[in-house]
This record gives C-alpha cells, sequence and structure tokens, in this order.
C-alpha cells in the first residue's frame, strides 16, 4: 500500500481514534489501528477495543491499494508533530512502514491485516437526532453513571426513543439523572450505552452542527456523523425501574441561584467528613444554610437567599453529588438558558443567572433538583439522602 495525505486530516482522524484503542491490551493487535484504502481517493482508519469501534475516513491520494495496522499512540505522537505537509506512507513487504513529511522520515514497525480483528457489519442508522441535542443528553447525564465495574448494567445510559420523545437516564444507586425532550422519530429503541461509547460519540460530533443517525441489530448500537461511524456493543441486562425512583409526592420547593450555591457547596465541603463527604442544608423561610462539620478538624457554614416559605426542614447530602450536577448545569445550562430566554422558549434565569429548583418532602425522602421553569427539557436530578 502506498498513499499520500495532507498532515492536518490526518491529525484531526487519528485523535478520534485515540479513546477507542488499548494502550496497555492483554490483545497486542488492540493497540494498532487499521488503515486501508476505499476507491481511488480515500482511506479508511478503524480502531477498536472490541467493544467500541471507531471508522474514520477522509481524502489521500492513492498510489497503489491495500491496507496495513500501524501501532495507534506512535503514529499519532509523530503525526501531530510534523509540519502541515503532505504525509507519504508506504508499506514494505515485511508489514514495516516508511513515512515521510518534509525533511523528516520514520520507519515503523507493523502487523499483519489478519492479525486485526474483524469489527461489526455496518448496518443502517435509520434515526437522527440533532447533534447538539444528543451531546446535551450525554454532558447531563454521563456524570451519573457508575463508576463500580461489578454493576454492569448500571456502567453505562438507558436510552429510550419512542411515543414522541427521546429519553435518557443513567444511576448508580445512589442517584439518578433524567432527560427527556419532545422529539418525533421515525422509529424506537431501548438500549443500554456503555459509558465509553457516549463519552467517544461526543467527541466525533462536538463539532457537529447536523444531526447523528443512528440504528441496531440485536447485539449492537450504529452512531453515524459527518462520515465518522461508532459502533458499540450494547450492555446487557435489566436496568432499574427509574420511574419508582423519581418522587411523586415532593411537596415543598426552593428556588435559588445556581452559581451561589456551587460556590457555598464548594466552600463548606472542604470541612466535611472524609468518609462520608456529607453536607447539610438546612432550607428556611428566605434561606438555605449549608453546613458541615468534621470531629477532630473543625465546621462550616455559610447562607444562601432562596425563594421558599414553609417550615424548617434540614436535609443531609453527599456534597460530591451534588457538586457534579452543579459543575453540569453551570457550564452548559447557562449560556442555553440565555439564548432560549431571548427566544421566548423559557424563563430560567433571572437578571442572567440560572436558576435551580429543589423539590423535596423531608429529611428521609429522596430529593429532586432540576432547572427552574425550563420548558425544553425535562431535566431531573434525584439524590438520596445521607441520615443526618
Amino acid at each position: 500500500m502506498e498513499f499520500v495525505i495532507k498532515q492536518s486530516a490526518l491529525k484531526e482522524e487519528l485523535g478520534f481514534v485515540q479513546g477507542i484503542v488499548e494502550k496497555k491490551s492483554t490483545i497486542p493487535v488492540l493497540s494498532n489501528i487499521l488503515i486501508e484504502s476505499v476507491g481511488e481517493g480515500t482511506i479508511r482508519i478503524v480502531g477498536t477495543d472490541l467493544d467500541v469501534t471507531i471508522r474514520c475516513e477522509t481524502s489521500a491520494e492513492i498510489k497503489q491499494a491495500g491496507s496495513m495496522c500501524i501501532q495507534a499512540r506512535k503514529l499519532f505522537d509523530i503525526v501531530r508533530l510534523l509540519e502541515n505537509q503532505d504525509v507519504h506512507f508506504t508499506k514494505e513487504e515485511n508489514e514495516w512502514v516508511r513515512m515521510s513529511c518534509g525533511k523528516s522520515k520514520f520507519r515503523l514497525a507493523g502487523v499483519s491485516r489478519e492479525q486485526f480483528p474483524e469489527v461489526p457489519e455496518f448496518r443502517s442508522t435509520p434515526l437522527k437526532l440533532s447533534a447538539k441535542v444528543f451531546n446535551h443528553f450525554i454532558q447531563h447525564t454521563s456524570f451519573a453513571i457508575t463508576q463500580e465495574q461489578s454493576r454492569f448494567t448500571l456502567s453505562g445510559a438507558k436510552f429510550m426513543v419512542g411515543d414522541g420523545t427521546v429519553k435518557m437516564v443513567t444511576t448508580d444507586g445512589h442517584r439518578l439523572a433524567f432527560i427527556e425532550k419532545q422529539e418525533s422519530l421515525d422509529g424506537t429503541m431501548d438500549a443500554l450505552i456503555p459509558k465509553k461509547a457516549l463519552i467517544e460519540l461526543t467527541k466525533i460530533s462536538r463539532d457537529s452542527n447536523g444531526e447523528i443517525s443512528f440504528g441496531e441489530d440485536p447485539n449492537h448500537i450504529y452512531f453515524e456523523v459527518d462520515g465518522r461511524l461508532l459502533i458499540t456493543r450494547k450492555l446487557s441486562g435489566t436496568f432499574p425501574n427509574y420511574e419508582m425512583v423519581i418522587p411523586k409526592s415532593n411537596d415543598k420547593t426552593a428556588t435559588f441561584d445556581a452559581e451561589e450555591m456551587k460556590a457555598a457547596i464548594r466552600r463548606v465541603s472542604l470541612m466535611a467528613d472524609e468518609r462520608t463527604r456529607s453536607v447539610k442544608l438546612t432550607i428556611k423561610s428566605g434561606e438555605i444554610e449549608i453546613s458541615s462539620q468534621a470531629a477532630e478538624e473543625g465546621e462550616a457554614n455559610e447562607y444562601i437567599t432562596a425563594d421558599y416559605q414553609g417550615e424548617e426542614v434540614t436535609l443531609g447530602f453527599n456534597s460530591a453529588y451534588l457538586q457534579d450536577f452543579l459543575n453540569v448545569v453551570s457550564a452548559n445550562e447557562a449560556e442555553a438558558a440565555q439564548e432560549t430566554e431571548t427566544e421566548g422558549e423559557t424563563v430560567k434565569v433571572k437578571d442572567g443567572r440560572l436558576r435551580l429548583a429543589l423539590d423535596f418532602k423531608d429529611s428521609n425522602a429522596q430529593t429532586l433538583v432540576r432547572l427552574a421553569n425550563d420548558t425544553t427539557y425535562d431535566y431531573k436530578y434525584i439524590v438520596m439522602p445521607l441520615r443526618i
């Protein structure tokens, strides 16, 4: 095989594949990528860890059709440091690959094409959803996916399409993130998507202004965006009944400024017990007191204003669970909130600042946090309380 490709184009596509390729795999060939010619003017780059596969295509001058397998990380490290000129690849008979760019010349060890695993055959992607909406779903739910590998069915997101809505749900057993949007798609889906696939999907679609096309077969889900294809195995097993977790009888609501709460939690949690990370929210008329205490280190408390009239209630939470949520909404919602407000779709900011609503019943029931008066998305974050 022999081809010539622009350094900038190659660097971009190799960057997308890096997150998939196993750097220290028990199967050595998985640290390699497959590069093969497609027609007269395109090369295809494939990386896989057997669970998630990314396939990218980009223009190149094909001098001799064929394929090559090269160590992925080493190639990427070289290409990103090359000058922005044409890169010339030539495969030798012993699977080694020569590459040159300007005055730079390299010779890289390769492996046989036959050693590279067969990737799932591409099926159709009949469903389409805006890349912006899909990324919004992932950003607002993926942080609640469990980190425990033993909890296999919780190590991804439940993704549902049908009845005029699109939904995504994640949980680690202590908290749950749920998001829904009214979208009439031409088809249905109910599948568990692994977290790694979600992260890589955001990378290949982050700069897209178009749509993500997707479909499924019994074992895989296929995502296609801007000519790039991501294939992932579905997680097997039964996802918990998330509807039972979402509280229906929380009759008290306090609304507050998201940035004020984020800053207060960040400061007060410095004095939280290292084992439980617990903070107390004492909700009173017109304010919320945030406090923490570590037995031998000290204590902290802070007040923020809140729209609330009612009896005093004290709630206990793992501060990390609150911070995760507040970091996500403050980073992703403030700008979007301002934009949608001007379009008349929602009123969720006050004086240009994001407002949140805390729906609760008592100190023993799960608490629901949401964006105040958001009509674009139905976004809920449910946190189980800590005993105080």
